[in-house]
């Protein structure tokens, strides 16, 4: 491009400064300075140096930029900086090898077609065969109208066969019109400019022709021009037909000019009111693209909507040029050359015109992979030869794609169509090296998955089209060594073995990889497929010999996934639980209040009355009493009672002061122990499957670290069930021998009692000890009331504070009290009364 200098500048001035002087076509190496007008003077030197260092500075500039695009040659903008450096210095020479050498990497635009043209053309260097062919490489990339009037003004001016109106020369420069008006002749808003050049060029041949014959011929030809036009929608369409009824008045047809259409025929009459009605509505849209205020991304959206109106409208040609508008002021934009593309293969599929777009589209949007894809597919279409696909294919590999999987695609386009040749009498070579060469450029970043869709299509064709099975497990064999860890590669290699019918091969691979360990379930799935196999092909030792190997690998993973369970379950725990949980319904709880709860109830024992009584309140307010005296805070004492508790019953007896939601009668349930610590409420249910009725299980765990105790309760819907439980008593649960027992709470609750005296000891005090200790023991079972504790061996809680041993007791105040050294039975009691009473 040229500097904003150099746009300043008249185009002759412009082209002398790129030459670096005087234009006459020779290259000077340096702009000669102007003489000083005053010798006197040092202006002159300073004007040299000032010189010099410009030189300097831009050679500088020109070697930085070289430097830049020997490490990046894709970089545009650099290219675009480089060439204005070098037309700026003048080099011609480096200035043509750069415009080259970045028209190998991108299409340059109209505006970069038209300074190079004309840089070229003023030099006088080039010959005229060159410059014509490189306007014809600018028209081909980029629809500009300005650029074909350029590329006809220059084949007209310097064409000697044109200029000298040839037979030869006139049919050439007809179908350069031609090919222009086929172009952008239906541009809306350009085209006419195009129309009017050829009816002025078909004009002045009319002028220079002395036969009549002839004359009357190519008026005819420039009246046919003017009908063609008229038919058109295009800009200032109502001068054109007042430019068309003056020009036949020069030819002696009269007409009235104040009648818009007197002389013209009805045909063209008709053909113009058409195109106004289709101009008038095309309007709007081509008002939105001449606003230049608007931004890429709204124009955009303005071509998109006008594209979709010439869709409907059914004008294949009209669609195109549109789309080549398009493309010319948005080169970039991926979605415009999809929808081209996607528009000519439905629709014109003419393969001159689907390679021109497709190379473009390919140019200017090298990183989008679907149009390589669509470029190889169309090539296949219109039967392109084998060196144009294969081409085209290299070319795609060498683009910069987003994500592997791009380049994944471009490998697999080529591999299907080499597939779909191979009648053709390709060669089966093509595809492996292309599968080998596929392999080792994209393995190292190739996903798992990717790759295995690679290999099996490579794997699948080895046996088909090759027929070389050889080859085929090589490339199964050669994937294990880089995926062997993935449960597919195996699947996949083994159904290819399956559908060749080589069952002993197949079998050897599941030997190979069922021990192997797999994501997910692809461990347990491989056994089970191979016992699946076996079953369906292989003999019954064959059947045995994979249940013996397979079952201890399914137990084994079971046991591990057991393990990893019970470690994502103790992770997983909070470290505060809720008071309903299953866990904790047997273990004692914290409540506010000082009430005790009730006993765990007998099965057998009716439910007793909830009002204490007398006795009970007494020895209640008793016991507070002695705790005060004491100086023991009533809150301590409780929370170590029920520390101790929880300590020492094996049974989780609840002895706190909440009162606990549920209960559990232990009608009919199974206390189990001995239980493999890496066992859930799963594993239980699993070891009671074959028994049936199991409602509940409540696995113990500790109340800190949440982990298994050992210990479970197992609910059953009736004794039935039950029994068919405890029969299961020493069978392995997890390679365990577990017990299994019919659950008894009154067991649990003498043990607790049993062990509670001692722990519970400080709370009692000592006054009428003695006393009361000798009446209650001298009472009958039935004597007892129901609401005072029944004292059973050396079972002493919950009984009398009169009767358990006061605090400071010690065996030497035992032995001096000889009225309470030894309890008297019911009868001596009985006769003592007596006696006295006498």
């Amino acid at each position: 491009m040229a500097t904003p200098m150099e746009e300043d500048l008249p185009e002759a001035e412009a082209a002398a400064a790129v030459a670096g002087g005087d234009g006459d076509g020779e290259k000077p190496t340096q702009a000669p300075a102007a003489p000083p007008s005053d010798p006197d003077l040092d202006s002159s030197d300073s004007d040299d140096d000032g010189r010099e260092g410009g030189v300097m500075l831009d050679e500088l500039r020109i070697q930085a930029m070289e430097r830049i695009l020997q490490g990046q040659p894709l970089d545009y903008d650099s290219h675009v900086q480089y060439i204005r450096c070098l037309r700026k210095s003048g080099n011609i020479e480096k200035l043509r090898a750069a415009r080259e050498e970045m028209n190998k990497c991108f299409p340059l635009t109209p505006k970069m077609w038209q300074e190079w043209t004309k840089d070229e053309s003023s030099l006088r260097l080039e010959s005229f065969e060159n410059i014509e062919k490189l306007y014809e490489r600018g028209v081909q990339e980029y629809l500009s109208v300005r650029l074909w009037r350029d590329y006809l003004d220059f084949v007209e001016e310097n064409d000697k066969s044109v200029s000298q109106c040839s037979p030869s020369g006139l049919t050439k420069m007809r179908n350069l019109f031609e090919h222009a008006i086929t172009a952008g002749g239906l541009h809306v808003t350009e085209g006419g400019k195009l129309w009017e050049a050829y009816r002025e060029y078909e004009m002045a041949i009319l002028t220079i022709i002395d036969d009549e014959e002839e004359k009357a011929k190519q008026v005819q030809r420039i009246r046919v021009l003017f009908h063609r036009q008229l038919s058109i929608p295009l800009a200032d369409m109502e001068s054109t037909l007042a430019e068309y009824k003056s020009w036949e008045a020069e030819q002696g047809n009269a007409n009235d000019p104040s009648s818009d259409f007197d002389g013209v025929p009805s045909n063209v009459v008709s053909a113009y009111k058409k195109a106004i009605e289709m101009y008038n509505v095309r309007k709007q849209y081509e008002d939105q693209l001449i606003n230049g205020d608007v931004s890429d991304s709204d124009k955009l959206q303005e071509f998109l909507k006008y594209i979709k109106f010439e869709e409907s409208s059914g004008d294949p040609a009209r669609v195109q040029v549109l789309y080549e508008r398009a493309v010319s002021e948005l080169p970039v934009v991926s979605d415009l050359w999809m929808g081209y593309t996607n528009y000519l293969d439905k629709t014109l599929k003419v393969p001159a015109v689907l390679k021109s777009v497709y190379h473009r589209a390919t140019r200017n949007c090298t990183w989008v992979s679907e149009l390589w894809v669509r470029y190889l597919l169309s090539l296949e279409r219109i039967r392109a030869s084998e060196e144009e696909l294969r081409h085209v294919f290299e070319q795609a590999i060498q683009c910069s794609f987003p994500s592997i999987k791009e380049y994944l695609d471009i490998y697999l386009t080529r591999v299907d169509s080499l597939r779909r040749r191979i009648a053709d009498g390709l060669d089966f070579q093509l595809i492996r090296q292309t599968f080998m060469d596929a392999t080792e450029f994209l393995s190292p970043q190739m996903g798992t998955e990717d790759l295995l869709l690679l290999h099996a299509y490579w794997a699948k064709l080895e046996c088909t089209l090759g027929n070389d099975l050889a080859s085929a497990r090589g490339v199964w064999e050669n994937t294990l060594k880089k995926s062997g860890s993935v449960l597919e590669v195996w699947q996949h290699y083994i159904a290819m073995e399956i559908e060749t019918g080589h069952i002993h091969e197949a079998r050897s691979l599941y030997k190979r990889c069922y021990t192997k360990r797999f994501a997910g379930s692809g461990s347990e799935d491989i056994c089970h497929a191979w016992i699946r196999f076996e079953r369906e092909h292989g003999t019954l030792d064959d059947y045995d010999l994979a249940v013996k190997k397979a079952d201890p690998r399914l137990k084994e993973l079971m046991m591990f996934k057991a393990q990893q369970e019970v470690k994502v379950d103790t992770y997983s725990v909070p470290k505060e639980t809720t008071a309903n949980d299953s866990s904790q319904k047997r273990k004692p709880s914290k409540m506010p209040t000082k009430q005790e709860p009730p006993a765990k109830k007998r099965k057998d024992n009716p439910p007793k009355s909830a009002e204490p009584s007398d006795d009970q309140r007494s020895k209640e307010q008793s016991s507070t009493d002695n705790v005060k005296a004491g100086d023991v805070s009533g809150e301590k004492t409780e929370a170590s009672m029920e520390m101790n508790l929880a300590d020492s019953s094996r049974t989780e007896y609840t002895s706190s002061k909440e009162s606990k939601p549920n209960f559990y009668s232990d009608k009919c349930t199974a206390y189990v122990s001995n239980i493999d610590l890496t066992a859930n409420e799963e594993h239980i249910r699993r070891f009671f499957s074959d028994v049936g009725g199991v409602t509940a299980i409540r696995l113990l765990r500790d109340k800190f670290t949440k982990k298994s105790r050992g210990l479970a309760y197992v609910d059953f819907l009736d004794n039935e069930h039950l029994e068919a439980a405890i029969r299961k008593n020493k069978h392995k649960l997890l390679g365990k021998k577990v017990s299994v027992a019919r659950s008894d709470p009154s067991k649990g609750k003498k043990s607790r009692e049993a062990g509670s005296f001692s722990k519970d000891q400080d709370r009692l005090t000592a006054s009428g000890d003695r006393g009361e200790k000798a009446v209650f023991a001298s009472k009958s079972d039935k004597e007892i009331p129901k609401d005072e504790p029944k004292i059973i061996g050396k079972n002493t809680f919950a009984a009398p504070r009169s009767v358990v041993k006061p605090l400071g007791w010690t065996k030497k105040d035992d032995k001096s009290d000889v009225g309470a050294e030894e309890l008297k039975s019911n009868e001596e009691f009985r006769n003592l009364l007596l006696k006295k009473r006498c």
